[in-house]
């Protein structure tokens, strides 16, 4: 099996909790909150860990809430390796509104950082590159990182023969945008970030997939994976596309689908199983983890059982 490290630059201890009624004015009484350690890379290695499968997690983390978030890792029982970030690790907060079962996410930015912080992470980030080894990198960027670090974290993995997933928005959309990303292993975007790097609408999978592939002609992955949430996901390369269908599952909650998307996807391809397979995996997580509350993720008995209900079509 291929070895996995994720990478969560910009993690958040995670607080769910749910209220009768959202609005403005009066102190909202809330349920007791429930804190899990929250972040792309995070969440990736977690519903792998669901899966059945196994990454070591590099997270950034500082300040009290750093340590309430390193607490909580050493309880989950994940392969960790935590580097030291220049400030308070960041929260966010998940609220119910349990009249009409709304979510409303609050979702906060984390500590700035320096050049001399990212050279630092980025030596620390080098130590524990497995050779050979798939490369998760997923979530935002702090503030204070580069566009591009994606492509910097390209040419890191090559000297190890490691490939880079990039599940991401925000920076590194604007870096894709201006071509200043390419050479990833897998791109992964969901539907509103495709359209906004199209800039154009993407009404059907037809246009997803042409759009997926130009990314991919254009040299900025091998593979491109685009989300269009209940119709499924594309996956297009040089030559060949395909469509996994969602499965038709009641939705609790859409937090955390990205995420399993992604784990069910690189076990897969850890595993060696061949792309058709990894994406419908990944599809079988992602309609598992809607069936979940909150920021849960997918759950292993709902991924193998939804696997029928994912067909794959070239498209």
């Amino acid at each position: 099996m291929t070895p996995v490290l994720t990478i969560t630059l910009n993690p958040a201890v995670d607080l769910d909790t749910s209220t009768a009624e959202v609005r403005p004015g009066p102190k909202l009484r809330c349920s007791t909150p429930r804190l899990d350690p929250g972040g792309g890379g995070l969440n990736v290695s977690r519903a792998m860990a669901e899966l059945g499968g196994e990454s070591l997690a590099l997270v950034a983390a500082g300040g009290g809430m750093g340590v309430v978030l390193a607490k909580l890792l050493a309880s989950t029982g994940l392969p960790v390796r935590i580097i030291e970030a220049p400030g308070e690790t960041r929260q966010s907060v998940a609220v119910i509104e349990d009249e009409t079962g709304k979510q409303f996410r609050f979702i906060f930015p984390g500590p700035q950082w320096s050049e001399n912080d990212i050279a630092k992470a980025e030596s620390e980030i080098a130590e524990v590159i497995p050779e050979g080894g798939l490369v998760v990198l997923s979530g935002s960027h702090p503030p204070g990182f580069p566009d591009d670090f994606p492509a910097r974290l390209v040419a890191m993995c090559s000297k190890f023969r490691a490939r880079l997933i990039l599940d991401t928005s925000g920076a590194a959309l604007r870096a894709l945008q201006a071509g200043r990303i390419a050479g990833l292993e897998v791109l992964r975007l969901d539907h509103e970030e495709a359209e906004e790097l199209a800039a154009r609408a993407l009404p059907t999978a037809r246009d997803s997939a042409d759009f997926a592939q130009s990314l991919v002609r254009g040299g900025v992955a091998r593979v491109v994976v685009l989300a269009r949430g209940a119709d499924g996901s594309i996956l297009a390369m040089d030559r060949d596309r395909w469509l996994s269908h969602a499965a038709d599952v009641p939705v609790r909650s859409k937090t955390g689908a990205g995420d399993s998307f992604v784990a069910g996807f690189t076990l897969a391809l850890s595993q060696g199983a061949a792309l058709p397979d990894c994406l419908q995996r990944g599809m079988a997580a992602a309609s598992a983890a809607v069936m979940t509350e909150a920021t849960r993720l997918c759950e292993r008995a709902d991924a193998e059982r939804l696997l029928a209900d994912c067909p794959v079509e070239r498209i």
